[in-house]
Order: structure tokens, then sequence, then C-alpha cells
């Protein structure tokens, strides 16, 4: 049995952890109030952001037998490398051809120009009937047409012979490679993919919620899972897009049928990064990233 003292004691013990607890959950309300007022209230997060690009798709702009490909996947190009060669010796004949035609149209140009001016300074001395001329002037029309479209036949033949060689659109990184060594493609076929490893964005999907004071050119730091935290890399909002990813859906929520359950929507955010940071540690498209918007200089 315990004796009145230590009774007493075991109540003095349990009020001085009372008062500790108190004390403790008080400091702990002080300081997310003071967290919330001085940094929270200024800033807004989220875990919900990839890595996005300007994918450049290389497609075959003329069809014919693949004869080589220079790049493989993971393979880095600059603005301007040949990617694919193709077999080129139709083309060159059909050059061949064009140019054929168009210095034959030529010659006859300069025939029936020459003729029709001789005709012109004949005529106003009666030596040649105004028929004669008439004719003289349509024969030249008509060889005035024929060179045209000579021309023309030899600019396009020009144009799809420089189309056998396929080049890069952009600095940047071979991805998604399909063309093969000998393989006939046709018109339009998908290639290759080239990623633009320097010019990548990112796209924060942030809750409605949150966007409240979001303004765009707003300083953002960024983290991204590859690196860690270690590595802290600095942009700008850039847009806000225009609508959230369920309304864009190919089979969008038809909200106003059967039961309904409001949902709090997500915004896409586009977050350009500093050039120069990802330089010094690249990213890939993809990737996960943790996003902080300083929001304190909003004006809304």
């Amino acid at each position: 049995m315990n004796t009145p003292s230590k009774s007493h004691n075991n109540q003095e013990k349990r009020k001085k952890l009372f008062v500790i607890f108190g004390l403790c959950v008080a400091f702990i309300a002080v300081a997310s109030f003071l967290y919330y007022f001085f940094i929270g209230s200024k800033h807004v997060t989220t875990d919900n952001a990839y890595v996005g690009a300007e994918i450049a798709q290389v497609c075959a702009p003329t069809g014919g037998i693949v004869k080589t490909v220079h790049f493989k996947d993971t393979d880095t190009v600059k603005k301007g490398d040949v990617l694919v060669s193709i077999d080129d010796t139709d083309a060159k004949l059909v050059l061949a051809r064009a140019k054929a035609d168009l210095d034959k149209a030529q010659a006859d140009f300069d025939k029936t120009k020459t003729e029709c001016d001789r005709r012109s300074t004949l005529s106003k001395s009666g030596s040649v009937s105004a028929e004669e001329v008439t004719n003289s002037k349509n024969a030249f029309k008509s060889a005035q047409a024929v060179l045209e479209s000579a021309s023309a036949s030899f600019d396009q033949a020009k144009v799809d012979l420089e189309r056998t060689t396929i080049r890069s659109p952009v600095d940047g990184v071979v991805a998604k490679r399909q063309v093969q060594l000998g393989q006939r493609i046709p018109v339009g076929a998908n290639l290759m993919s080239v990623v633009p490893i320097l010019s990548l964005h990112v796209d924060a999907n942030f809750k409605e919620v949150q966007l409240q004071k979001v303004q765009i050119g707003q300083p953002v730091e960024l983290t991204a899972d590859f690196y860690g935290s270690s590595v802290v890399y600095h942009g700008k909002v850039a847009g806000i897009a225009g609508g959230t990813g369920s309304a864009f859906a190919i089979i969008p929520a038809q909200n106003a049928t059967g039961n309904w359950i409001k949902v709090v929507q997500r915004l896409p955010v586009r977050i350009e990064l500093d050039p120069k940071e990802l330089k010094e540690h690249p990213l890939q498209v993809g990737l996960s990233m943790q996003v902080d918007i300083d929001i304190s200089g909003s004006e809304k």
C-alpha cells in the first residue's frame, strides 16, 4: 500500500509532466504559426512534377532505301548533323533529266525571243505581216511558260535530292530510333526523336487551391529525385495551362450525370529552367521533381 507521501509525489510528477506536455504543445503551435506566417504562406510546393521537353520528331521527307544511319539511341547530336542518308540514285537521275529539260526550254525561249524581237522590228517597215508578229509573240509566251515550268521542276528535283540527307533539327540526344539500315521507308515515316536536353522545362501539377497567388515570372526552386536535395535548380514560372488534365482527357469526366463527388483538380504549371544549371547537371525527360514557387511578391 502506497503511503500518503508517495501518492503526493506521484501527483506532483504528473503535474510536472502535464505542464511540460502543455508547454511542448504550445511551443509546437507557436512554431507552426510562425513558420506558416513567415515561410509557408509565401511558398507553394508540390512533388507532382516531371521534366518535359519540346521533343523533335524526325520524319522522312522523301521515300527510299536507307543507305546509312549515323547515330543510335543515347548519342549526342548537334543541329545540322546528318542522321540518316537515303539512297539518292533515283533522285540524281531525276535531277539530271530536269536539268536537260531546263536547258532545252532555255534554248527554245532564247530562240523565240530573238525571232519575236526581229519580227517586231521588221513590222515597223511593213516587211512582215501583223499575223506573223502575233504568232511570234504567242510562241514567245508559250516558250516562256515552258521555261518557268522546267525551272520549277528543276528546283523540285534539287529539293528532293537534298531531302535524301536527313539532318538533326536541334541539339540534343537521339531517342526512340526506329529506322534500320537497308529499310525501305515511305514519305512521312517516323525515324527517330531528338531530345533537346539543354532546353528542358518542368510541368508541375498544382492543386487548384494552391494557384491563387501564382503568377508568371515568379522564382522557383527545384530538386530532382535523380540527384537528391544536394542539387538545387532555379527557374521561373513560364505559364499556366489553359485547362486541367481531366478536361483534356480522351474520355473527360461527365460530372453532370449520376452521383457526383468533388475531386480537387490539378492544373499544370510550366517552369523554365536555367540552361547553365542543366548543362552542369543534365536531366532527362520524365524525371520526378520537387517544386517550390516563391509567391511572396504576388500582387493578388
